[in-house]
């Protein structure tokens, strides 16, 4: 709970019984006495009236109007896309190889000495909170395969965990765990790291949140912006990572967590990178980000294509009792995190691709096609639909299906308001530059 938002919430609407409320919801929280919770909403109360309106270039926030849930940042759609498009402006253009505005899995930069510098973070998913160790396993999982699918081998990772102040201590012991499982087993070590608790004093309960980070090098670079017109696009088998562990946790079918806990994507880049072969090799991802209709849309926007899917040929790649699971909560696995490798590259390379991957012990199939045009098609039962990802990512919880995933019927003026509030910060960054530099 952020008792400083509350706060500021609070003396916002002018409520006259601030105090009192405040030291009922410490109370509800925190193991304390009614005299020290009272305490604690007082100085929070000081606190926030003393930063609740600021002026200058530097403090005063950049304002849209529209709440991250209601445009769905976070959750892997329309609405996230979107804002990463954003983001790619605000930071504007750099001299990388890759940078955010090839919306690829890792930013890329060239070494003096010629060789691609690969670096990329994922954030540990946040319904994984209570489940520290599993959320330090699928995160650092994460982070290496985006490495990996940038064609280059990682050789570190770095961690930042953040608790909030009642957690356990144990937390943090517990999510290293997790992510040190991962560097035993594929030889990559996490070498440095961040260990805070969230907002200090101002957010109190159990919540944890963090990321991990892994950089890597390589002399070829796969990206994208390769993808070409006769290229076919290769899958392996997904049994999940994150997120189908959350959909097992909080639908009561826990067995199927375990189905999550290998490195198999890891070993069929392993086996890609000793067989020479990613030379050859367009484009390669993780299936994480809205699923396959998320990849498919940032694929054929970055590099100019159109993406035609086989269904059939996609749904034989998910681990069976992920799908079955998927299938019984009528979620569409089209639409979720399968932690596949996704492969584009020349038709005349798919065999030795192939063969290779499952030298590892790795199913894989081609699931489909680059031509020309844009956007992307699934085939189902013989028939062409649309394959534009949905404005969230599947609903893959209870909580999720509430909220529902349909497009909200103001988003195109909350995009307009997002529009605005990039641009401002944009103008904000100008000002501050040109500050500094007059000094």
């Amino acid at each position: 709970m952020d008792i400083e938002g509350y706060a500021k919430r609070g003396l916002t609407n002018n409520e006259s019984d601030l105090e009192d409320k405040l030291t009922a919801r410490i109370l509800e929280v925190k193991k304390t006495n009614p005299e020290h919770a009272r305490k604690l909403a007082q100085a929070t109360i000081t606190e926030a009236k003393a930063t609740l309106v600021l002026k200058g270039d530097v403090l005063e926030p950049t304002v849209s109007g529209v709440t991250m849930g209601e445009f769905g940042v976070g959750s892997r759609g329309l609405g996230d896309f979107y804002t990463h498009e954003k983001i790619a402006e605000v930071i504007g253009k750099t001299k990388a190889v890759v940078d955010t505005t090839h919306l690829d899995d890792s930013g890329v930069v060239k070494s003096d000495g010629g060789e691609y510098v690969i670096l990329t973070v994922d954030g540990m998913h946040s319904r994984l909170s209570d489940y520290s160790f599993l959320a330090g396993f699928h995160v650092a999982r994460a982070a290496l395969r985006d490495v990996y699918v940038m064609g280059a081998r990682p050789v570190a990772m770095l961690s930042d965990i953040h608790v909030a102040d009642d957690g356990d201590v144990g937390k943090v012991f517990d999510h290293i765990a997790g992510i040190t499982a991962v560097a035993d087993l594929s030889n990559i070590p996490l070498i440095t790291g961040s260990t805070l608790r969230i907002g200090g004093d101002m957010v109190i309960g159990e919540r944890m949140t963090g990321g991990v980070g892994a950089v890597g090098v390589s002399s070829d670079l796969t990206s994208r912006e390769q993808t070409q017109v006769g290229d076919v696009i290769l899958m392996t088998e997904g049994a999940g990572g994150g997120t189908i562990s959350t959909t097992a946790l909080y639908y009561e079918m826990h067995d199927i967590v375990d189905e999550t806990i290998n490195i198999k994507f890891l070993d069929a880049c392993e086996k890609l990178l000793d067989s020479g072969l990613v030379k050859h090799i367009h484009a390669m991802t993780d299936v994480t980000n809205g699923g396959i209709r998320g990849d498919a849309k940032e694929i054929s926007r970055t590099a100019g294509v159109k993406l035609i899917f086989e269904e059939k040929d996609m749904r034989k790649l998910v681990n069976p009792r992920v799908f079955d699971m998927l299938e019984s909560l009528e979620i569409d696995y089209l639409g979720v995190s399968l932690d596949a490798l996704l492969i584009i590259a020349p038709e005349e390379y798919a065999e030795d691709i192939m063969k290779t991957i499952r030298s590892a012990d790795v199913d894989i199939s081609v699931i489909g096609e680059v031509v020309e045009g844009t956007g992307a098609e699934v085939i189902i039962d013989g028939e062409v639909r649309d394959f534009t990802p949905r404005f969230r990512e599947s609903a893959y919880t209870p909580i999720k299906k509430m909220i529902g995933d349909e497009n909200p019927r103001d988003f195109e003026e909350m995009k307009k308001a997002i529009d605005t509030a990039a641009l401002n910060a944009i103008e904000k960054k100008r000002r501050v530059v040109e500050m500094v530099k007059r000094k």
